[in-house]
């Protein structure tokens, strides 16, 4: 009788120190403090703007990339039998990179061909500023998140060896460690939107890169056009 005391004494104290060991992130955030608080709160911000923006700008890049593959056999057909306003008219209904590039060189016709090659990389410096526009904020969260949880952290171990130092040095091991854990929540969240808004970043230069490459293609398709006997 005694023996099944003891086991159901100790089955009852594994139960509250494993009930004593689960604790949720909310419990985290909130337990360490304003200042925790206020980091991770900056960190969601810093989250929610970087998926913001690769959202829009992904959904921005794919419209840019898509393009009639018959395009630029329209437009040689338009400008071989002298339809430049034929030309002109499809570049305008066409709404991409690829044909405001089109677009700008079939004005220049006529001019010398170093001209139209210099207005087509200025149009194409320009669609390309499009293309990046508010890209470079992911790069920037995806530096400052990190920094912003280290120094979440560093506040948490200040805040943890002030109560040990103001204590006496008999401050509970426990009440540390609690702090400590707790401090270190906000490097995982800056880790965390870091990665994420890393990742999204590289995602879209190399999106960017693949646009950039075929506005080149159709630029040189065009200009070896213009060089073409008539």
């Amino acid at each position: 009788m005694i023996l099944l005391q003891d086991l159901a004494q100790e089955a009852g104290m594994e139960e509250l120190v494993s009930e004593e060991k689960t604790l949720s992130v909310i419990d985290l955030i909130v337990s360490g403090g304003t200042g925790s608080i206020l980091i991770i709160s900056v960190l969601f911000a810093m989250l929610f703007v970087a998926l913001y923006i690769y959202f829009e700008r992904i959904f921005a890049i794919k419209a840019a990339s898509q393009i009639d593959s018959n395009f630029m056999n329209q437009i040689r057909d338009h400008v071989t039998n002298g339809k430049l306003e034929a030309a002109k008219l499809l570049c305008a209904q066409t709404d991409s990179p690829v044909a405001r590039l089109t677009e700008k060189g079939i004005s220049r016709i006529g001019k010398p061909l170093d001209d139209i090659n210099t207005a087509i990389e200025n149009a194409g410096t320009l669609e390309v500023y499009k293309l990046e526009k508010n890209v470079t904020v992911l790069a920037t969260v995806a530096g400052a998140a990190p920094m912003i949880g280290f120094l979440g952290t560093v506040i948490g171990m200040i805040i943890a060896f002030h109560e040990m130092a103001s204590s006496g040095g008999q401050a509970e091991m426990g009440s540390l460690a609690a702090g400590i854990y707790t401090a270190m929540t906000t490097t995982v969240a800056g880790l965390i939107v870091g990665i994420i808004a890393y990742i999204g970043y590289n995602h879209l230069v190399n999106r960017t890169d693949k646009v950039v490459h075929k506005m080149e293609a159709n630029a040189v398709e065009f200009l070896d056009l213009l060089n073409e006997p008539l």
